[in-house]
């Protein structure tokens, strides 16, 4: 689902994408097998997952990806904080970083806002953070979460992001895309 309501959505020939909460790189694999366009990856983790844990997962098997693997490997191989390329069209910089830390502006297409549920973490889903994203954001960028709590909803219209609700994923009923406006 955030490849198709945020990856696909987002109309450019090269794309920056900020993942909050990289956990064991599903998503960052995902755009790479996915994405038909340069891509700049950041990802944020504050508590990287072992190698050993993502291996268990399995992801190359069950995408049925296994021409890929070297890619997945690679992601999960590469240093943190260093930009690093993973194909001549797709490069990766992990930083392992608080969600509040990040001081990034007008640099980001698209943001996968996919860290623990509002009810685990409530923290990180607050106007301080979404203002936090708001900056992080070229003009018209687009964040794409599956939460669709009221008050994730709100804390983000209260930054001046317009949200849409959208169908979720299997499980989920709905999910949310914010806009950066233009002129923001």
């Amino acid at each position: 689902m955030f490849i198709r309501n945020g990856l696909r959505y987002v109309d450019a020939k090269s794309i920056s994408v900020l993942e909050i909460g990289f956990g064991t790189g599903l998503n960052c694999f995902i755009t790479l097998l996915e994405a038909g366009k340069k891509v700049d990856y950041v990802g944020v983790e504050a508590y990287p997952v072992a190698k050993e844990e993502v291996e268990k997962l399995n992801y190359v098997v069950e995408l049925e990806a296994q021409d890929k693997e070297t890619l997945f490997e690679k992601i999960h191989e590469v240093s943190w904080e260093e930009k690093q390329d993973i194909t001549p069209d797709f490069s990766l910089t992990k930083r392992k970083q608080f969600f509040a830390e990040i001081t990034d502006e007008n640099y980001f297409d698209l943001i996968y806002f996919d860290a623990f549920g509002a009810k685990v973490q409530p923290n990180l889903w607050t106007e301080d953070i979404f203002k936090i994203m708001f900056a992080a954001l070229k003009p018209e960028g687009v964040l794409v979460t599956y939460s669709a709590k009221g008050s994730v909803r709100r804390a983000m219209q209260a930054v001046d992001f317009d949200v849409e609700r959208l169908p979720g994923p299997p499980g989920k009923r709905e999910m949310l895309r914010a806009t950066k406006v233009s002129g923001e």
